[in-house]
């Protein structure tokens, strides 16, 4: 069983006692209507807070949008360089940490678990990573047969959650290895 909402008149008398409970908040505006007309100064300067809320939210959602597109551009490169080349293993060591911008990349055994894990590591698996253990707090694990494909990150914004771009990239190895 919920609790039933609060009375108006105590969320007035809260606000009312509390007038810089909004102001420490701001994320609380992105979901608040505006008022329908401006009734002076407190009211503009809240309206005003509400917009730039807004703001910000899409500049985070423009920024995520930049990322992913940033990296989906990096993947096509790196198989792009998987289709040019004739040892499929030489070229994912030696040309995708370039060209993905990480700082590992690596064809391990069989790691455990869901066909594509992503997560952040304080202290990453020198089995994984090799030498770069160290550096690494992101990695993509992905699953290809048998084996798994490890990708760590020395910044987390390098290797973002784009789970059909990580796919892709898999899938391109696995047929290159195929060959």
């Amino acid at each position: 069983m919920s609790a039933a909402p609060p009375e108006p008149a105590a969320v007035e008398a809260f606000l009312q006692a509390n007038p810089d409970f909004l102001a420490a908040r701001p994320q609380l505006y992105a979901i608040l209507t505006p008022p329908r007309r401006v009734h002076g100064e407190v009211v503009a300067d809240h309206m005003a807070a509400m917009i730039q809320a807004g703001r910000q939210e899409w500049r985070g959602l423009l920024d995520a949008g930049r990322t992913r597109g940033a990296f989906a551009a990096k993947v096509a490169e790196a198989v792009l360089a998987l289709i040019a080349s004739n040892d499929a293993l030489d070229c994912l060591r030696h040309e995708w940490p370039a060209r993905l911008g990480l700082e590992s990349c690596r064809l391990v055994p069989l790691v455990a678990g869901p066909a594509l894990i992503l997560r952040d590591v304080t202290v990453a698996s020198a089995a994984s990573h090799g030498e770069a253990a160290p550096l690494i707090q992101r990695e993509a694990l992905l699953r290809l047969g048998e084996q798994t494909l490890a990708l760590g990150a020395r910044d987390p914004a390098d290797l973002p959650h784009e789970p059909e771009s990580l796919a892709f990239l898999g899938r391109a190895l696995a047929a290159a290895l195929a060959r």
